[in-house]
């Protein structure tokens, strides 16, 4: 007969041992969830850029688009003047003081006389839904909120219809164009967004002179607002939150022009 083998007693992992392999686990768990935190903050800020980023090309699009249709329809269109002067355009960009009896001059980085079209002020004279209409943009000074405005025209001076309570509505937010609370943070974070160290014009004018499109002048017959031929739109705009990985803040900068077409002017 064969001797039966003894048998040995299974050895176990030691107390030692069960804790070096949690401890190993436990290193690993906290830099996969690390990881997982830090691709979340990732994801949040690139969707917060990305959606302010379609927002203002949004609104970028909106203002070239009635840059570009204002004029219409001008005088020169009618075979006989309307009697009422509210059924034309008088001129495709409107001004304040003293429209359309006498035009200020539009100067550029706040030269000029005009209260509208300024850096950050601007109305068109346009048709809206089949009615000559007022369209204005207006970043208030120290807001961060750019406002839109459409009224029919009246005759006389757009400023106080488009300025009544409740017409200016909020059409994009978050624009640091002239942010004065934050300017000198952001300057600082993003120095070639304002490259002379002040606030930057939403709206920048090209005008029709005897030699040519040139810079709105500061003095001079061409610098009536009515000699406006294209607007440069330059829109800075920042996300809801800062960076949440730097908790820097994150900023976008789109520029685009509207140029009107009609050349009864």
């Amino acid at each position: 007969m064969k001797e039966a083998t003894p048998v040995r007693n299974a050895r176990g992992f030691s107390l030692v041992e069960l804790m070096v392999a949690m401890a190993i686990f436990l290193i690993i768990c906290a830099a996969m969830f690390e990881l997982l935190q830090l691709s979340q903050e990732r994801y949040a800020s690139e969707s917060q850029l990305s959606g302010s980023f379609q927002e203002a090309r949004l609104a970028l699009d909106q203002i070239a688009r009635d840059v570009d249709d204002s004029g219409y329809p001008s005088l020169g269109m009618f075979s006989a003047v309307p009697p009422n002067a509210a059924a034309y355009v008088a001129s495709p960009v409107a001004w304040s003081p003293s429209y359309p009896t006498s035009s200020c001059q539009v100067g550029t980085a706040g030269g000029g006389t005009c209260l509208t079209p300024g850096d950050f002020d601007l109305i068109l004279e346009t048709t809206v839904n089949g009615t000559v209409s007022w369209i204005r943009y207006q970043l208030p000074t120290g807001s961060t909120t750019l406002y839109r405005a459409v009224v029919q025209k009246t005759g006389g001076d757009p400023w106080g219809p488009t300025s009544a309570p409740g017409v200016m509505v909020p059409f994009l937010t978050n624009v640091m164009n002239n942010a004065t609370g934050q300017l000198a943070q952001i300057i600082a974070t993003y120095p070639s967004m304002f490259p002379s160290g002040q606030p930057v014009p939403i709206f920048q004018y090209t005008c029709d002179t005897s030699s040519g499109q040139a810079a709105c002048p500061l003095a001079g017959a061409s610098n009536s607002p009515a000699n406006i031929r294209d607007v440069d739109i330059t829109l800075i705009v920042m996300t809801q939150q800062p960076d949440a990985q730097t908790h820097a803040l994150k900023l976008v900068e789109l520029n685009g022009r509207g140029h009107r077409l009609n050349p009864s002017y």
